[in-house]
C-alpha cells in the first residue's frame, strides 16, 4: 500500500504518506497561546507522516476569530514548544501553518480589537466566534494599504522565525481556502488597481513576497505553501484559475520549497494540471465534503502520480491512530461534531485508539465507544 511506504523527498523524509491536514479547533488561552490539551492532541497523532498544525496567526491583526492561536510573542513560542516537544517525543514531525485571516475576523473576536483588512473592502460571508461567546455577523473589512502589506510580509517572516524557535520542523503558508493570500489571488476579493491587483503578475505578487521573506528567514527547505485553485469556499470566485495558478506554481517551483499542498475541489483537475509544473513534493488534499477521503481513494491519487502524499482532515479527529487503522483495515470511529470547536479535551484529545476501544468500558474509559 503506497500510503504506508516512506517518502524520501529532497527536503522531507517521512515514514508514510498519510499527512494530517490543518484544522481549526479553537483551543487556546485568551492571549493566543495553545492550551495543554493541544500538546496531547498532536502527540496522539504523531504516527502521521507529517502533521500540519491548525492555522496560527502571525500577528494579532490577522486573527480570523476568537480562540485561534498565535505565534507572535515569547509566551506563544514557549507554549508551542511544549506541543512540538510532545510530538517529537512521540516520534512525529510537525509544521506550523501560518494563517492570516485578512478580511476574515471581527474586532470583538480579536485580542487587539482591530478591524479586519484584506485585499479589498469585500465582506466575508461567514459569522465568526467572539471572545465573549457566540458569533457575530461579518463587518466590512478595510482594504490594506501598501504600508500594511509591507508590514504583513514582515509579520509572516517574524512568525516563521518564532515557529522554528518553538521547535516546529517548518512552516506551511496558508494561501488557500479564503484566507489572506487567497484573497489577493481570487477575482471577487481582489478589486485593487495598484501593483497588487488586476493582472496575474500583480495578484501573485503578495504570495511570492511572503514566500521569499519566509525562506530568507528560515530557509526554503523549511518553507511550504498551501493553495486551493478554484475553491469556491466562503464565496471565493476564480473564474479562470488555470492561468493564474500555472504562473504562481511555476514561480514557486524555482524557490526549492519543502512541499506544495494542494486542495483540489474539481475531481483532481488542478492536481493533474499543475503536477508537471512542480518538481518537488506535492501533497494532495481532496476535500472533506467529497467521496475521495478513504484510504482506497487516496491510494488511487498516489498511483496516478499526481501527488506524493495525501492529507486527511476530519478523519484524524476521532481516529488519533488513523495510520494504524489504515494499515490494518480497521473501521473508523465517528466524529462528535458538537465538540469540534470546544474549549477543553472533550471531542479533542479524548478519542481512544482502536486497541483501547476494544477493551474500553464505562469504568475504565473517559469516553464511551462510538
Amino acid at each position: 500500500m503506497m500510503l504506508l511506504t516512506d517518502y524520501l523527498g529532497p527536503h522531507l523524509t517521512l515514514p508514510n504518506r498519510v499527512i494530517m491536514s490543518p484544522m481549526t479547533r479553537l483551543r487556546s488561552h485568551p492571549d493566543g497561546s495553545p492550551t495543554a490539551d493541544v500538546a496531547d492532541y498532536y502527540a496522539q497523532r504523531a504516527t502521521a507522516g507529517l502533521i500540519v498544525s491548525e492555522g496560527i496567526w502571525p500577528h494579532s491583526s490577522g486573527q480570523s476569530e476568537a480562540w485561534v492561536p498565535g505565534l507572535q510573542t515569547v509566551d506563544h513560542v514557549r507554549a508551542w514548544r511544549a506541543v512540538t516537544e510532545a510530538v517529537h517525543a512521540a516520534g512525529g514531525r510537525i509544521f506550523a501553518q501560518l494563517m492570516h485571516g485578512g478580511r476574515k475576523g471581527h474586532p470583538l473576536a480579536r485580542i487587539d480589537g482591530s478591524v479586519p483588512a484584506g485585499a479589498s473592502a469585500v465582506v466575508d460571508p461567514e459569522r465568526v466566534h467572539l471572545i465573549a461567546g457566540g458569533k457575530a455577523d461579518p463587518i466590512v473589512p478595510e482594504a490594506m494599504t501598501t504600508a500594511e502589506i509591507d508590514a504583513t510580509v514582515t509579520y509572516f517572516a517574524d512568525a516563521a522565525r518564532n515557529a522554528i524557535a518553538a521547535g516546529f520542523d517548518g512552516v506551511e503558508l496558508h494561501g488557500a481556502n479564503s484566507y489572506l493570500l487567497h484573497q489577493f489571488l481570487a477575482d471577487n476579493t481582489n478589486l485593487r488597481t495598484d501593483e497588487y491587483g488586476g493582472s496575474i503578475e500583480n495578484r501573485v505578487r503578495l504570495p511570492l513576497r511572503v514566500v521569499d521573506a519566509v525562506t530568507a528567514a528560515i530557509g526554503a527547505h523549511r518553507t511550504a505553501i498551501r493553495l486551493s485553485p478554484g475553491n469556491p469556499q466562503f464565496d471565493m470566485i476564480e473564474r479562470d484559475p488555470g492561468p493564474l495558478y500555472r504562473n504562481l506554481v511555476a514561480q514557486l517551483d524555482t524557490r526549492g520549497l519543502a512541499y506544495l499542498h494542494l486542495t483540489d475541489a474539481d475531481d483532481y483537475a488542478a492536481l493533474a494540471d499543475l503536477r508537471g509544473l512542480w518538481r518537488g513534493t506535492l501533497i494532495a488534499n481532496v476535500g472533506e465534503n467529497r467521496t475521495p477521503t478513504t484510504a482506497s481513494d487516496a491510494e488511487r491519487v498516489l498511483e496516478s502520480g499526481v501527488a506524493d502524499a495525501v492529507s486527511f482532515g476530519r478523519a484524524f479527529i476521532p481516529n488519533p491512530d488513523l495510520v494504524h487503522r489504515i494499515a490494518h483495515e480497521l473501521p473508523l470511529a465517528a466524529l462528535r461534531d458538537e465538540f469540534l470547536y470546544g474549549r477543553d479535551a472533550r471531542g479533542y484529545s479524548d478519542y481512544p485508539r482502536a486497541s483501547e476501544r476494544l477493551v474500553s468500558s464505562p469504568a475504565n474509559s473517559r469516553v464511551q465507544p462510538n
